[in-house]
């Protein structure tokens, strides 16, 4: 006997919790339902973007030069310093060129020391009034001509020593190396990216906001400065140890997706980032006067929101609602259709219909009568209330 009426109290339990639920109600009293006054309170929500991370400079290393690769003096996942010689490319040819250069160079020179001398001997000769004008204004064009063509070459040595440099790869900026796709030996031309370089002392997380949200922050009179800071939830779902802020925004909008790039500067002391790796942003927000109304008494139409409200009459509307869509999986903080200081009913909305007159009673009321209900129920009630 005593296992039987333990059991009763147990199914007696279980049916009045399902009828306190939004599905069922008791029975007493068929108008009286459940009443909450709309207040205001503080929320805190969140927002979350997909994001792309990537270094604050990621610079592609290609040769300027064509030739084959005799050195690669770095590895993958390698620290380097700008003006580090990262690559060789056989430097046969231009050194050749330069030699050649060089040559020219001494040529050109021996003929301007020559007609150097041709002239300064017509300037005397002049002088002495052995040679007229013409002559010595022909011996100073000669010479003019042969700096020209000594300047000139010159001019060709410098390039050739420019394009032999070019054979000796280096970075041109600090950070970590990256994929080294081509081997010692393979043919590569100004075409073909032999790494990328990057800084990854700190990084940049693109995100795009959407232009709702972007035209808000305008009407607000707020820009990317007054954003608070922000989070980094990494690929494996922890949340990264720093925060970011937000740094730079497009002053374009996508008009493929209606969305606007923003970018977050998150510190990388222990460079954990890595460039081209996926995460999500989160921004944080609260609201010091939020609606915030639990979602059990929210029903929802072809992904519309609803609640019952209740007029001065007592009577029952159903009123559309929007909500923000982060919340807590628990609650709902409501943007538009309440406003404080309105009434909703928060159980039993199931048998409301539009435009019902109910008796409204305090959430402690119903709590109570929940309770004297439990205590005066049988086991035939319970019974006949598992058979419906």
């Amino acid at each position: 006997m005593k296992i039987k009426h333990l059991f009763l109290f147990v199914a007696a339990g279980m049916m009045l919790s399902a009828c306190g639920g939004k599905q069922e109600r008791p029975n007493f009293g068929d108008d009286e339902y459940p009443v909450v006054t709309v207040g205001a309170q503080s929320a805190a929500s969140e927002a979350t973007y997909p994001a792309t991370i990537k270094g604050v400079q990621d610079v592609e290393i290609r040769p300027k030069v064509s030739g084959f690769i005799t050195q690669i003096n770095v590895k993958e996942g390698q620290t380097v310093t700008a003006g580090q010689v990262l690559f060789a490319i056989d430097d046969i040819t231009y050194q050749a060129q330069v030699r050649q250069a060089q040559a020219a160079v001494n040529t050109a020179q021996a003929q301007c020391n020559t007609v150097k001398l041709t002239y300064e001997n017509s300037k005397q000769l002049h002088a002495n009034k052995v040679i007229g004008d013409f002559e010595l204004q022909s011996a100073e064009n000669n010479y003019e001509s042969a700096k020209a063509q000594l300047a000139q070459a010159q001019a060709v040595l410098m390039s050739a020593k420019e394009a032999l440099s070019f054979c000796y790869v280096k970075s041109p900026a600090s950070g970590v190396v990256g994929t080294l796709p081509f081997k010692k030996g393979a043919l590569v031309s100004a075409a073909d990216a032999l790494t990328t370089v990057s800084n990854n002392s700190s990084m940049e997380v693109y995100f795009s906001l959407t232009e709702k949200s972007a035209l808000e922050m305008q009407r607000n009179g707020s820009g990317v400065s007054s954003l608070p800071a922000v989070k980094l939830r990494l690929a494996d779902g922890t949340e990264y140890s720093y925060e970011g802020k937000v740094t730079k925004m497009s002053g374009v909008i996508d008009a493929a997706t209606g969305s606007v790039q923003v970018i977050a500067l998150f510190p990388n002391p222990e460079r954990l980032l890595k460039s081209g790796g996926a995460g999500t942003v989160v921004i944080p927000s609260s609201n010091s006067s939020a609606i915030v109304i639990p979602q059990s008494v929210v029903t929802e139409v072809q992904n519309k929101k609803f609640v019952y409200t209740l007029d001065k009459d007592n009577k029952v509307k159903y009123t559309e609602i929007t909500v923000s869509p982060q919340n807590d999986g628990n609650n709902y903080v409501v943007t538009s259709g309440l406003k404080v200081g309105d009434k909703y009913v928060t159980n039993g909305i199931t048998k409301l219909s539009d435009g019902m007159e109910i008796k409204p009673i305090s959430p402690a009321e119903y709590q109570k009568k929940i309770s004297e209900s439990a205590k005066a129920m049988t086991a035939g009630d319970i019974v006949g209330a598992m058979k419906k």
